[in-house]
């Protein structure tokens, strides 16, 4: 009862974030508000928008503070100040000024992202809370994988003759093509962002159907199965082994029985493949025997040659965020590119962050006092994990949906974080 009363009195901001989840996955990235160009993005002055929120909450006294330390917070904190120097550093020499522009939107997503991460890690009240937000990021999920299979069965975009009152649009795209099968992006720029978001999302619709028992069974299953349909089809080497590494993080918390239904979900979905396309099963098996000889695996290769030799010029703190621009070159690989443009510091600090969400979940797995709890920790730990891993494969910064879907989740890690560990404090109060 005392932890309803402290809740009650607690800002809640799980409706600003549902229309910041709205705005990052429906609002294709390339509409933007005309006057302020890339730095227009809805979802990003909407991201910017929360920081502000936050920083007001924390002023007005208007947010219960967490006790104790709040490890997610000092380690964003910290790469925010890594980023500042390189900004700074960056902005005190000689500077090409094609790049100033660049360097500044840089710094102001990255302003946004975090706006994001705080809001969700301070203002969510209570679990109920969280599950509901949970709930509605599978929804857009579902919504999203099933534009993606609209856009297989029609070969058709859709989202390209789309048209936003207000907004500004940059020329459009077509749906793309791979070894002959079409190749959804939903509202993506592009298939690979399009399927690394997908795999972020599938331990929360996974989750959602396991744990949302006061839902119907087709309901809260609905998410997970609508993402898993649509993930083969994206023909992209990132999807499928983010959604690998998702669903064998996710196993960590699921008793026998989920484990063998979530595998014979695959063999069944394999069985399918085999019967109704082999040729997509062949495809998708050629994008892994055959990477020796894709042009976009060596692409990525030859490209450490030339990182090197930036980062061996600002080893520290890089060039600068947002200033490798792709004329210099296109690494498709976000870890090389941040040691090029924050420096091996910066990199640092931002696997800092990946890694402090992964072992505080894991602590919460360790001992979570209820098997929802456990399961849920390493859902989100699954997200992480596959976000972050599926970094080496593209330039996932210029890509604002699937950075802003990461820091999100990231959010969601530290909120889990906070509201469990203050659970035990506010208990024996009551008492």
């Amino acid at each position: 009862m005392h932890r309803a009363r402290s809740s009650a009195h607690a800002v809640d901001a799980v409706g600003w974030l549902t229309l910041y989840v709205v705005l990052l996955l429906f609002v294709p990235s390339r509409f933007v508000v005309g006057p302020l160009g890339s730095a227009g993005a809805p979802s990003m002055l909407f991201g910017l928008g929360s920081l502000v929120l936050w920083a007001l909450l924390l002023v007005g006294g208007m947010r219960r503070p967490a006790s104790g330390a709040q490890p997610l917070r000092i380690a964003l904190g910290l790469l925010l100040l890594c980023v500042g120097i390189s900004y700074v550093l960056a902005m005190a020499r000689p500077m090409s000024p094609d790049e100033i522009s660049p360097a500044d939107v840089a710094v102001l997503a990255l302003a946004s992202w975090s706006g994001t991460l705080l809001l969700t890690h301070d203002t969510l009240s209570s679990r109920s809370r969280l599950d509901t937000l949970l709930w509605r990021i599978a929804v857009c999920g579902a919504l999203i994988a099933l534009l993606g299979i609209v856009q297989v069965l029609t070969r058709e975009l859709w989202v390209d003759q789309l048209t936003l009152p207000g907004l500004a649009s940059s020329p459009g795209y077509g749906l793309s093509t791979r070894s002959g099968f079409p190749r959804p992006s939903g509202t993506s720029t592009h298939p690979i962002e399009y399927g690394v978001i997908l795999a972020m999302l599938l331990p929360i619709a996974l989750h959602v159907g396991f744990h949302h028992t006061h839902r119907g069974s087709i309901v809260r299953w609905l998410p997970a199965l609508s993402i898993l349909a649509i993930i083969p089809l994206t023909s992209s080497r990132s999807a499928y082994l983010g959604a690998l590494i998702a669903v064998a993080v996710c196993m960590i918390g699921w008793n026998r029985r989920q484990r063998l239904q979530v595998l014979m979900v695959g063999l069944a979905g394999l069985i399918a493949m085999m019967i109704v396309t082999p040729r997509l099963l062949s495809s998708i098996s050629e994008l892994f025997t055959g990477a020796a000889d894709d042009p976009s695996i060596t692409s990525r290769t030859d490209s450490f040659a030339l990182a090197g030799e930036f980062i061996a010029r600002w080893p520290l703190f890089g060039r600068g965020l947002g200033t490798f621009l792709p004329k210099y070159r296109i690494l498709d690989n976000e870890y090389l590119l941040l040691l090029v443009t924050i420096g091996v510091v910066g990199t640092t600090a931002f696997l800092v962050l990946g890694a402090t969400a992964v072992v505080l979940l894991a602590r919460l797995h360790r001992t979570g006092r209820q098997d929802e709890t456990g399961a849920l920790a390493m859902a989100l730990a699954a997200a992480v994990c596959a976000g972050f891993a599926c970094l080496f494969m593209f330039d996932a910064f210029a890509f604002p949906m699937t950075t802003g879907t990461l820091f999100l989740i990231l959010g969601l890690a530290g909120a889990l974080w906070r509201l469990e560990r203050d659970w035990p404090t506010q208990a024996e109060f009551a008492r």
